[in-house]
């Protein structure tokens, strides 16, 4: 028994021991201590379907709209190979404290009844965790995800934005884990989960009939792909400067530092070109020339076609006048030719009447 605890142990270990009365036994921790004790996250990727997204603006649309309150409700669905499929998902009633975030209410007896009675429904969906329309993470949801954890064992809390102000995906998906600081005690923090939007064969095409009717039809394709870099491009700008702020807080200190994060980084650092090799800047300066070689000769070739084109609607158009014109004048010779050819035909009857 005493040998058992010579092994690093993690948080349920040590939570195992204090409850099976342990506590008299001397529970060493090593040096050497793991960066989360929560023990491995089951959640690799997070999959959020699209009926998800509509329940979540739904509910805000219902209880929060044009407020500054959030909505907080489950999440439904089951897990396969780190793989958290979100399919479903229902809303609890919840209220907050707007000047002291730690004060909090959620029905969790309103939670146990829905959830029981979605269950007799499809019995294949399981509590997967909660969503908040945030935007971001509060105070108070480290202790929302504690109540949760006790009807799941891992719990994902997924951020919709209803409002989003940039173009991309309007979920971030997080999961609570249990870190050690240096010099300091254990405290639970939320850590980040890539997440995805996905749907089935079935969702896919109620998706694209819903979105004939959102379209607009008088903007052109051209306007939209140039709408979406535009897009694009903030968005970028804005994880930069949402990267660069980071890096300031860490550096005065407000922040600890998190090797992951840095690690992460410098790996998109080495990433980028060295623009300090003259190869490479001759590489890059060669195919920009290509670029632009190709867009230079697309651009006067489409001018030319189109003065081709105008020469040629000239032309048509000045053939149709003349045809036009020519008509004109063999109807009006016609027209003479008639005017004449009347007063000869007139002139015997007079001299037949003048005879009786």
């Amino acid at each position: 028994a005493v040998l058992c605890f010579l092994r690093p142990i993690s948080a349920q270990c040590a939570a195992r021991a204090v409850e099976q009365r342990l506590v008299g036994l001397p529970l060493t921790l090593p040096a050497l201590m793991p960066e989360s004790t929560s023990g491995p996250s089951p959640h690799i990727t997070v999959v959020v379907h699209p009926i998800v997204l509509l329940a979540a603006v739904d509910h805000y649309n219902r209880v929060a709209k044009n407020t500054k309150r959030r909505v907080v409700g489950m999440l439904l669905g089951e897990t396969h190979k780190g793989v958290t499929d979100v399919t479903n998902s229902y809303a609890v009633p919840f209220e907050e404290d707007e000047r002291d975030p730690n004060i909090w209410f959620l029905d969790h007896s309103f939670h146990e009844a829905m959830f029981a009675m979605l269950k007799k429904v499809n019995a294949r969906e399981k509590l997967v965790g909660w969503y908040s329309t945030g935007p971001k993470i509060r105070p108070g949801d480290l202790k929302i995800d504690q109540l949760v954890r006790r009807y799941c064992q891992h719990p994902v809390l997924v951020i919709v934005d209803v409002k989003p102000k940039e173009l991309g995906i309007p979920t971030e998906a997080y999961h609570g884990v249990e870190e050690i600081l240096e010099g300091k005690q254990q405290q639970w923090t939320f850590q980040h989960v890539p997440c995805e939007i996905g749907a089935t064969e079935s969702e896919e095409v109620g998706v694209e009939h819903l979105l004939r009717d959102v379209k607009d039809t008088t903007i052109s394709t051209l306007a939209n792909q140039v709408a979406q870099k535009l897009g694009s491009l903030k968005g970028l700008a804005a994880r930069l400067s949402e990267v660069d702020g980071y890096l300031q807080n860490v550096l005065s200190g407000r922040l600890p530092v998190n090797h992951r994060i840095i690690y992460q980084l410098q790996d998109v650092f080495n990433l980028l070109p060295n623009l300090n090799v003259q190869e490479l800047v001759q590489a890059f300066a060669i195919k920009t020339n290509d670029m632009s070689l190709a867009i230079y000769l697309a651009a006067v070739i489409r001018a030319v076609v189109a003065l081709h084109h105008l020469i040629d609607n000239k032309l048509t158009n000045k053939e149709k006048e003349s045809a036009a014109d020519k008509e004109k004048e063999k109807e009006e010779k016609k027209e003479e030719k008639d005017k004449d050819e009347k007063p000869a035909d007139e002139k015997p009857d007079d001299t037949k009447k003048g005879a009786k």
